[in-house]
């Protein structure tokens, strides 16, 4: 079976070197490369164009597709790809060096559509180590049964993306990976997981950075719709996100009827406490750093407004 890596960059020229060099150090070499350029304004482009001359071994092939979204760009790339497997990670992931062997081989020793590799969050300060505790799933809390993969380290193969159509164009700028895999796992494709199959994620280093993912990402899923749909079984994402709401709707509640209670405010600090000694709490064993203990219920509270809000907005644009 021949596997093509397809790759959408946008204005990475500060990470596309480091992800050049991982895809040239790995074990096992795709047959093909191809990056799908959505139009970027620096040198992402012009960097890849002078890598494919430098080293032909990873057989690559760069495309401008200009205004592209992330989802035109993926499809675009599939299309142009001639291997039956096709293997996907981000601009701004990392490689391991045993990443696309492992990430293949299910493919060549058994019946399987759809290979979920996995991702470590990485980043240099204790504000990125807390951030991993909200943007993605810690190793400790992976579920083999239920994980679903991502974009960041996915191989599938050629046939099962054209049972499903293909990743949704009309999503703006996330959701359509989970948007694929659900439809996949509707059409009974066998998706296996291969947690050593490993890409380096780095986290935001900026607050403004955070919030931005965050909102991102609960667009995308508000304009999926997965967790409105009754016909679909309830998600881990739904579960989260019926929570987030619910904790503010009774904590609405509680603000309105509370004047009639004598001891109001103080019953309402001591509740907001609680709330971000929790986030502390469930979250502190992962990360092990005194200044966590302020980081994380600040992280709480700013995602939790940043995916309500966001997703909210992803509604109103429901695919």
């Amino acid at each position: 079976m021949k596997n093509s890596l397809v790759i959408t960059v946008l204005n990475e020229e500060k990470t596309i070197k480091k992800l050049l060099k991982s895809l040239e150090n790995q074990i096992k070499k795709p047959d093909e490369t191809i990056f799908v350029d959505g139009g970027s304004l620096d040198r992402t482009f012009k960097i890849i164009e002078n890598w494919k001359d430098k080293f032909k071994d990873l057989r690559i092939k760069v495309f401008l597709k200009k205004r592209a979204t992330i989802a035109q760009g993926r499809n675009f790339g599939v299309k142009k790809a001639k291997g039956e497997i096709i293997v996907m990670t981000d601009a701004g992931c990392i490689p391991h060096r045993d990443w696309f062997k492992k990430i293949t081989d299910p493919f060549e020793k058994g019946e399987v559509d759809i290979v979920a590799g996995f991702y470590r969050m990485t980043g240099k300060t204790v504000f990125q180590e807390c951030l991993a505790c909200y943007l993605g799933i810690l190793p400790e809390k992976l579920n083999l049964k239920n994980f679903m993969p991502s974009t960041r380290s996915i191989a599938f193969k050629k046939e099962i993306w054209e049972r499903v159509g293909g990743f949704n164009e009309k999503l703006e700028r996330a959701g359509e990976d989970t948007l694929f895999n659900y439809r996949a796992k509707r059409l009974g494709a066998k998706f296996i997981t291969v947690p050593d199959a490993l890409v380096d994620w780095e986290m935001p280093k900026t607050w403004r950075e955070a919030i931005k993912k965050f909102y991102i990402y609960a667009k995308g899923d508000g304009q999926v719709g997965i967790w409105w749909d009754p016909s679909k079984k309830i998600t881990t994402h739904n579960l989260k996100i019926n929570t987030i709401y619910l904790r503010y709707f009774l904590g609405a509640l509680f603000f309105l009827g509370g004047f009639f209670l004598k001891f109001f405010w103080l019953l309402l600090f001591f509740a907001f406490l609680n709330y971000l000694l929790w986030a502390v709490f469930k979250n502190y064993n992962y990360v092990r750093k005194i200044l966590a203990i302020f980081y994380l219920p600040a992280i709480q509270i700013v995602s939790d407004f940043s995916v309500m809000t966001g997703f909210l907005a992803g509604l109103r644009k429901r695919i």
